[in-house]
């Protein structure tokens, strides 16, 4: 196994962000309790960019959890190394507007995690008078969200207009560094872990204009997230989505978004994505790349939660 090599560096700053959280109901995800953590290497601490309006009161203070977490992400990283698999993590903290990350430039095809652009940009029309979604349209939705149906997301994709629906998006919530897929096919959209942070941010705080209520039905349903999701490209025909963030972090309530895909080269790509605590306070997103059978890959990415919160909990 490879591990590629480090591109990290290190910055210090602050952004302030804030905005309405949004009520939805609050499944909780658990997994099981992550094993100990281990040694270290280098991260960024960097702003998010002017995501929601400053704050009418002061932001609060840091939370202890966020103590010693670049020194936990560096040291997650270098773990994952040296399984020979490249992470990239950013963490933030909507409560005082800090940004953590590891590797804010690097850009990944998104897989599943594009269904939320998807539901997104189909609830804003439904919002505006430009469609009806009927209750199997629904249905639909419900499932392409909560168990990562791929039928699903294939009939709102080329009804929407396809590669035009990640355009809307990304110029309504400012992702610049996210791209449509150059084969038009949805799971190839590009993107980064801090344009991804950014985007449920805002989604979050109402400042990518999808209103409240649209994005509490997208929350919900991550809240909701299923054990496996059908996939016809792996034996069995389902695939284990609780890796990563719920099964790094058994002690939260998470709302998450997951995505994988085989074969890029030789690897795995695992992306684990969404919003943590009973407060949806933090949002967090990682990605591992690994050559690596699919359960080695999903164990890495989990120890990778596991070694940033080591408690199970922010």
């Amino acid at each position: 196994m490879r591990a590629r090599p480090s591109k990290l560096m290190t910055v210090t700053a602050t952004v302030l962000c804030t905005g309405a959280l949004v009520s939805a109901c609050e499944a909780k995800v658990y997994g099981t309790p992550p094993p100990p953590p281990e040694s270290p290497q280098l991260t960024v601490i960097a702003p998010l960019g002017n995501s929601a309006p400053l704050p009418e009161t002061p932001p609060d203070q840091p939370t202890a959890a966020f103590d010693g977490l670049d020194m936990r992400i560096r040291q997650a990283t270098a773990e994952a190394a040296r399984s020979g698999a490249d992470i990239t993590v950013a963490i933030l903290d909507r409560n005082t507007g800090q940004l953590v990350t590891n590797g804010a430039a690097d850009t990944v095809a998104i897989a599943s995690v594009v269904k939320l652009f998807i539901a997104d940009d189909l609830l804003l029309q439904e919002s505006k008078g430009q469609t009806t979604l009927s209750p199997d349209d629904r249905r639909m939705l419900d499932v392409m969200l909560r168990s990562s149906d791929d039928s699903a997301a294939e009939v709102f994709w080329n009804r929407s207009g396809g590669s035009a629906i990640i355009n809307r998006v990304v110029a309504r919530y400012g992702l610049s560094a996210t791209r449509p897929p150059g084969n038009g096919r949805w799971y190839n959209t590009t993107s980064t872990v801090t344009d991804l942070v950014r985007y449920y941010d805002m989604l979050l705080a109402g400042t990518g204009g999808l209103p409240l209520a649209d994005a509490s039905i997208i929350l919900s349903n991550l809240a909701e997230s299923t054990p496996t999701a059908p996939d016809g490209m792996v034996p069995g025909g389902v695939y284990p989505q609780r890796f990563g963030i719920p099964e790094g972090l058994p002690a939260e309530p998470v709302a998450v978004k997951q995505g994988w895909m085989c074969c890029i080269g030789a690897d795995w790509m695992h992306l684990s994505t969404g919003v943590i605590g009973p407060d949806r306070r933090y949002v967090m997103a990682i990605s591992s790349m690994q050559a690596a059978d699919a359960t080695k890959a999903r164990q890495t990415i989990t120890q990778a939660v596991a070694t940033i919160f080591p408690g199970g909990r922010i």
